[in-house]
């Protein structure tokens, strides 16, 4: 289906909305007798009672002030469930046909992104350049799930992923550390690739199209979010921004003009709260 506007149409008006085909069309992502004691052993055996719970007191509460998930109980848990969500959600729970941006573009204006097309499961490989591959080496590459959208007006679209990993609270931990100290995400050798798809609006987003990108190491579940995105135009971009430079205040580049940095960031945080909403609402105990 071309998608493609007819010449002389009228141009969309901002916030229009479409209905785009999808590529493919899937319903999941793979595309249950004691003896008396005497009083000084009955003595030594409260004393070790209560330490031993000032101990563990000590520890849980010292996990909620510093955010340790490694040391939280209900860590293993989620990273229990999440693991399996690329085969067993369904491809609306993790990549919900529409995406809402409220105040996400530029200037604090609304966004809204419809999904054009679906990617089956895969390992990495298939979909990270080879130096990202060996960057996420260290966690393993579980699975990899990809989507793409467009905007509103049909302007923009983006490939959003999530790399499904095999690694625990400490090594996820590990990574996410040197993505922020040694900037990875920032490094456009680094950067994630698109997923074009025939007769839709991002058949010709391709690796020289890409415009910006995030890319964002989870430390509650095993999980590596990204996004990259690009002109549906199909325009080469000589210059790729990491999204903290295309969303910089005063930036002028056409790719920071276009909220290209906007449009990856944006897509990438709600594909996340998405996640982890799911996650959430599998770990929670009704009460």
């Amino acid at each position: 289906m071309d998608l493609t506007p007819r010449p002389g149409a009228t141009p969309a008006p901002p916030g229009a909305s479409y209905t785009y085909a999808e590529t493919p069309a899937e319903t999941t992502t793979r595309l249950r007798p004691v003896t008396a004691h005497s009083p000084v052993r009955t003595v030594a055996a409260a004393a070790c009672a209560v330490l031993g719970l000032g101990l563990i007191g000590g520890a849980v509460t010292g996990s909620w002030l510093t955010g340790d998930s490694a040391a939280d109980p209900g860590a293993d848990s989620a990273y229990t469930v999440s693991r399996s969500l690329w085969h067993s959600a369904p491809v609306d729970t993790l990549f919900p046909r529409t995406l809402k941006g409220d105040g996400a573009g530029p200037g604090a204006t609304d966004r809204v992104w419809t999904r054009v097309a679906v990617a089956g499961d895969s390992g990495c490989a298939a979909g990270l350049d080879p130096l990202l591959v060996k960057t996420l080496r260290p966690v393993g590459c579980e699975r990899l799930l990809r989507a793409t959208y467009t905007d509103a007006t049909r302007t923009s679209v983006t490939t959003v992923g999530m790399v499904f990993t095999e690694a625990d609270a400490e090594a996820m931990g590990a990574l996410s550390t040197r993505f922020t100290t040694q900037k990875l995400s920032e490094r456009s050798d680094l950067m994630p690739r698109t997923y074009p798809a025939d007769d839709t609006v991002a058949a010709g987003f391709g690796d020289r199209q890409r415009a910006s990108w995030t890319v964002h190491v989870l430390t509650e579940v095993p999980v590596v979010v990204f996004a990259v995105s690009g002109f549906a135009d199909g325009r080469a971009v000589a210059e790729p921004e990491p999204v903290a430079e295309a969303m910089a205040a005063g930036a002028s580049t056409s790719v920071a003009q276009a909220g290209l940095g906007h449009e990856a960031k944006g897509v990438a945080d709600r594909v996340e709260r998405t996640l982890r909403r799911a996650v959430t609402d599998l770990t929670e105990k009704p009460e």
